[in-house]
C-alpha cells in the first residue's frame, strides 16, 4: 500500500508544481487553490509512505516521479522544448525509479 500510495504523491508533486507555474506568483485564485490541496496531499501522502520505506528511497521515487511527469506534460503542453536528449534523461529517471522499487 505504502507504493501506491507513494505513486500517487508523485504524481500530485507534479500537478502542484504544474498548478505553482500557472499560478504567476499566486496571483490566480484557481491554480493557487489546485497548488495548496495537491501540495498538502501529496506532502500528507510522502509522509505516510515514509513509515514503511526508508526516507531516501521514498523521497527519491517522489520527486523522480513528480520531475518526470512535470518536465513531460511541460514538453506535452508546448511550454518546453522537446528534444530526444530529455526524453532519454526522463526515460532514465523513471529507470532509477523502477530500479530503487526492484531493490526495495
Amino acid at each position: 500500500m505504502s507504493w501506491l500510495v507513494l505513486i500517487v504523491s508523485g504524481v500530485l508533486e507534479a500537478v502542484w508544481a504544474t498548478a505553482l507555474g500557472k499560478s504567476e506568483g499566486l496571483s490566480r485564485p484557481t491554480p493557487s487553490v489546485i497548488f495548496g490541496v495537491t501540495l498538502v496531499a501529496s506532502m500528507v501522502g510522502l509522509g505516510y509512505a515514509m513509515k514503511d520505506l526508508p526516507v531516501g528511497t521514498a523521497y527519491a521515487v517522489w520527486v523522480g516521479i513528480g520531475a518526470s511527469l512535470t518536465v513531460g506534460y511541460g514538453m506535452w503542453s508546448g511550454a518546453e522544448t522537446a528534444s530526444l536528449a530529455k526524453i532519454l534523461l526522463i526515460v532514465g529517471i523513471v529507470a532509477c525509479v523502477v530500479g530503487l522499487k526492484v531493490l526495495h
